[in-house]
């Protein structure tokens, strides 16, 4: 089974935006070592927390996630 590993860009944004965990944590009204764990993809946000933290950072949620396409070659055959 694959790894999911680097789902969420969260870590990435907050150091382009400059803000820090604890910060992000103060905005959302949640435990910073939950955002800790977001920023290390050991757990993800909801949907809904996501636009959230979009909305936190001023980003587009689509700069928040990673979509890796890696499909084989049976599977793209498939769905054609």
């Amino acid at each position: 089974m694959e790894e999911n590993k680097d789902l969420n860009r969260i870590k990435v944004m907050l150091a382009e935006k400059k803000r820090t965990n604890k910060w992000l944590a103060e905005q959302l009204g949640v435990n910073p070592a939950t955002v800790s764990k977001w920023c290390t993809n050991s757990s993800q946000p909801s949907l809904d927390m996501l636009g959230k933290i979009a909305e936190a950072l001023k980003v587009d949620y689509t700069e928040l996630v990673r979509i890796k396409r890696n499909y084989g070659e049976k599977e793209l055959q498939q769905q054609v």
